[in-house]
């Protein structure tokens, strides 16, 4: 009868050590009300944290602005692996201090992040897209340069400025009297039509992580749009592009890593559009979280 215990125990320790721990996901909203006419009278965070819960392997909670320390105090960031981020007309009512304590756990590797639609412009993504760019430009540089190398960083507050389609893309790097200078991405772009018009999605690489359960092509029937070229740092993969019927493009599913973190970007959206409603969407959400997710020995 030990004996049996004995193994009975043994193979529950494998069974535990081989159960992968679920991945804690905090969906951040900036709560705004107009949500709540389209996501039956919910706050449209609260709603894909609830999709996300019934999926294998995932822990979901939402948090925005009116939370405690706008929810992200250091014990609900001890306790996520993900952070999926909604926000559109309040990103400068975020702390920065708040907004820093989520970019360096990304870049520690103990955080992965995923900014939703408007976020483009939300602090964590803009900051996090200026250490991108920071790093590619000293990779750029020859290896024996890059630590006596003086640099001068350029439009280091972009929110709320934006670009034509005749200005200079950003980022971009000269070499300026012995100084390199940087200028850093807008995380913009310069056009957008919020008609509700469709747009349709082609996943252009079927095979990665963040494509899984994706069908080759599918169509929203109601998003906002914006319109390349996008502001931002070359992405280590560009996963899904959006068109619309009058022409415009853009990359609408991009990856990045920035220091040891994971951060990708999800274009669709607008808060009176039911997107989040849309399995295909919510789907991209899941798989984004499950990729952007630290490895267990990395979690807190």
């Amino acid at each position: 009868m030990q004996n049996l215990l004995l193994v009975f125990l043994a193979a529950s320790a494998l069974t535990a050590a081989a159960t992968p721990d679920p991945v804690r996901v905090l969906v951040w909203d900036e709560r705004q009300p107009e949500q709540k006419k389209t996501y039956a009278g919910a706050f449209l965070g609260d709603t894909i944290a609830a999709w996300l819960s019934k999926q294998p392997g995932i822990v979901a909670k939402s948090a925005g602005l009116d939370s405690p320390e706008q929810g992200l105090d250091a014990a609900t960031l001890d306790a996520t692996d993900v952070v999926v981020w909604w926000g559109h007309q309040k990103h400068m009512n975020v702390s920065e201090a708040r907004a820093a304590e989520v970019v360096k756990r990304v870049m520690d590797g103990k955080l992965g992040f995923v900014p939703l639609h408007s976020a483009h412009w939300a602090r964590p993504f803009v900051s996090l897209m200026q250490e991108r760019a920071k790093a590619d430009a000293v990779a750029k540089l020859p290896e024996a340069e890059r630590a006596t190398a003086r640099w001068e960083f350029l439009n280091a507050a972009p929110v709320g400025k934006l670009v034509k389609h005749s200005d200079p893309l950003t980022p971009s790097l000269v070499h300026e009297d012995g100084v390199w200078k940087l200028t850093l991405p807008q995380c913009v772009f310069p056009d957008y039509r919020p008609d509700g018009a469709p747009s349709h999605m082609t996943t252009l690489l079927p095979d990665h992580p963040l494509a899984a359960g994706l069908p080759p092509k599918w169509s929203l029937r109601q998003t906002e749009m914006y319109n390349e070229p996008f502001h931002v740092p070359t992405p280590d993969a560009v996963v899904f592009e959006e068109r619309w019927d009058k022409g415009e493009r853009f990359r609408s599913g991009c990856a990045w890593q920035v220091g040891k973190g994971r951060v990708f970007y999800f274009r669709p959206g607008h808060e009176t559009y039911p997107v989040f409603l849309d399995e295909n969407c919510l789907r991209v959400v899941l798989n984004a979280a499950r990729w952007a997710a630290p490895a267990s020995g990395n979690r807190n």
